[in-house]
């Protein structure tokens, strides 16, 4: 099977969305962007955070697979993942079948420095006394996974959108 899309996996506040949507302006038109996330949006009706509060991870782990299961199935598409995506082997597996899996990453500071900008009340994980440590704790849970899903990485600490858009492409040669 071709892949002839991209799964955008990493931490929160990486660069997947903003990364993601510049790959598709470079890409043109024939190339569609979505977010996991927005897909539980929509599938719910409900903001990830009330999703979490209401219905606890757990649940919103299982729209989460949904999700990737109906973004996977598309063609030409740039999608991006939610930042637990790699917790789940399915969600690998089905991307893994028709997309190249590139990893942004960022450093823990860099990635404080991001979400602060919406306010880290709008990030469920980081909502804590502590928010650098949880982000530090965190990175350290998923390493493993992400590494083990990914083909291509790319840090996105000090890069231009524009140098981390053409690393992607030439690494993955779509």
């Amino acid at each position: 099977m071709i892949k002839d899309s991209i799964a955008l996996i990493g931490f929160m506040a990486t660069g997947k969305s903003t990364v993601g949507k510049a790959l598709k302006e470079y890409l043109g038109k024939d190339y569609k962007f979505i977010e996991t996330d927005q897909l539980i949006i929509e599938m719910t009706g409900k903001p990830i955070p009330n999703i979490f509060s209401e219905n606890g991870e757990a649940k919103f782990r299982e729209y989460e697979i949904e999700a990737c299961r109906k973004a996977a199935e598309l063609k030409k598409t740039i999608i991006s993942c939610g930042g637990g995506i790699v917790l789940n082997k399915v969600n690998i597996e089905n991307l893994k079948k028709t997309c190249h899996i590139v990893l942004l990453t960022a450093s823990p500071k860099e990635i404080f420095n991001r979400v602060m900008i919406d306010g880290k009340e709008t990030r469920p994980l980081i909502d804590k006394e502590d928010p650098i440590k949880e982000i530090e704790s965190a990175l350290k849970q998923r390493e493993p996974y992400y590494k083990i899903s990914a083909e291509i990485v790319t840090n996105t600490t000090n890069k231009t959108i524009d140098e981390i858009t053409s690393e992607i492409i030439e690494k993955t040669n779509i």
